[in-house]
Order: structure tokens, then sequence, then C-alpha cells
């Protein structure tokens, strides 16, 4: 199971058959890892740091730590698929995807 974002959705033209059609674009989500000690610093002088990265970002100085977002599949239904589809997705919204035994399921994220 993997989390998936709705990074994109737009508005397209489906090219065999000129009726509108849904392009949406889903992202898999990961959180960054804390990472390790940087070479050559101690543990106080990391803490240190990490705590001016920490007071710089909440007075707006620099942009907080970003979850990065791997592509991982695009989708291009007409509204007649995305009707029947089932889920009415909205950009930012997480949802689980899971592929098992030739299918591909998303539902609703329980939790993040």
């Amino acid at each position: 199971m993997v989390q998936v974002k709705v990074h994109r959705i737009s508005s397209v033209t489906d090219p065999y058959t000129g009726l509108p059609a849904k392009q949406i674009e889903l992202v898999e989500v990961r959180q960054r890892a804390a990472s390790g000690q940087p070479y050559g610093m101690g543990a106080e002088e990391n803490r240190m740091v990490q705590n001016m990265v920490s007071q710089l970002q909440g007075m707006g100085l620099m942009p907080p730590m970003r979850e990065m977002a791997y592509p991982k599949i695009t989708m291009v239904l007409t509204e007649t698929e995305y009707d029947m589809f089932g889920i009415r997705l909205d950009v930012n919204e997480v949802y689980e995807l899971e592929i098992k035994g030739g299918t591909i399921a998303l539902k609703q994220s329980t939790g993040v």
C-alpha cells in the first residue's frame, strides 16, 4: 500500500472522441527522513544548527521542509469514466493506492 496525493486535475479533451475528459496526476508522498549528522559535526553542533533552522523557518525567512513527491500515476478519464470511478478526487487529498493481483485500488486515506 502506498500513500498518494492528487497533485493536479486538468480538464482536457479526449483525442479520440473529442469529448471532455479529466487528467488526474497522482504522486507518491514520502516524508523527508531526518538526515543524520553532517560529516564532522557532533551531536551538540547538529542540535544547534537544527534549532537555528527551525527559528528561521518560524520567522518566515526560510521555507519549511516539504514532503517529497514522486510521480506515480497519470490517468485520463472521460466524464463518464470519472463518474463510474465513484470517488470525487480533490487536489492535495491523500489516498491509499494498492496494486495487487492485476488490479489498482484507490481509497480515502485513514491517516496522514
